[in-house]
């Protein structure tokens, strides 16, 4: 055996040892806390009001909008969890509202939500307007779509999914199983590893980690929330169609931000 080969072999064993212990020391996080922003595209949500009726005033006022204010309305959000809990809760808007759309659940942060995922129970704080409700419901059942797209996210590498929820609703998640844990902000779920992003495209809105907290999490951080009028779900959609009657074709949309 030659010297170069000799030296050639022992690169070989020297590069195959590092990768081993490499993947012997990588930390898989159970427990933390992740920051998320909610990015909302107010231009383009604006601009879906806009219809023969209106465009006359509405248009103007747009315009006016787009000189003043950012086209990204930006909220944050933190998601606590452990091996089988996770609690996503929303950081109060301090922001003046926009005189258009109010408190509507297409800009807001309304749910706060407490999932076990061993059991598939979900509990869910949801604002709405000047009612708060709290909502017993078993987890989202989602059917994800894998693909072999990967990208970033808050220093994990993650891979995409696709999805879609409430019979019309387009979604794309991208999750990690560095973190395996299978939650994700709101109440999306089910994916092999925690979801550190999520982009309804054509909702105009996404979910994105801006960072991981990897820590321990007390058990009494993890609890689901208590104050508000108990319902179900058949009970809150009877609530809001009652509430929501007399917003003609923009029912449907409202009622689509809500029950999200």
């Amino acid at each position: 055996m030659t010297m170069k080969t000799k030296l050639t072999l022992l690169a070989c064993l020297f590069l195959g040892f590092s990768t081993t212990l490499s993947a012997q020391n990588a930390r898989f996080a159970t427990e933390g806390v992740i920051e998320f922003d909610r990015s909302t595209n107010m231009y383009a949500i604006l601009q879906k009001q806009v219809n023969a009726e209106n465009s006359s005033f509405l248009t103007q006022i747009i315009d006016d909008y787009k000189k003043k204010q950012p086209q990204f309305k930006v909220l944050k959000s933190t998601l606590s969890f452990s091996k089988s809990k996770t609690l996503f809760t929303p950081i109060e808007d301090t922001s003046p509202p926009i005189a258009w759309f109010g408190e509507s659940p297409e800009i807001s942060q309304i749910n706060t939500v407490y999932t076990d995922l061993s059991t598939k129970e979900k509990i869910t704080r949801k604002k709405v307007y000047e009612e708060t409700f709290v909502v017993k419901d078993t987890a989202r059942t989602i059917n994800w779509k894998i693909t072999g797209e990967t990208r970033e996210i808050a220093g994990y590498m993650c891979r995409r999914a696709n999805a879609v929820i409430m019979d019309s609703v387009y979604v794309v998640a991208f999750y990690t199983d560095e973190i395996p844990v299978s939650g994700g902000p709101e109440s999306f779920n089910g994916l092999p590893g925690m979801i550190l992003g999520v982009a309804l495209p054509h909702d105009n809105v996404t979910w994105f980690a801006r960072m991981v907290n990897d820590r321990p999490v007390e058990s009494k951080v993890l609890v689901p929330p208590t104050k508000g009028k108990a319902t179900d779900v058949k009970g809150l959609i009877s609530t809001l169609a009652a509430a929501l009657k007399n917003y003609g074709t923009y029912y449907k949309t409202m009622l689509k931000a809500f029950l999200l």
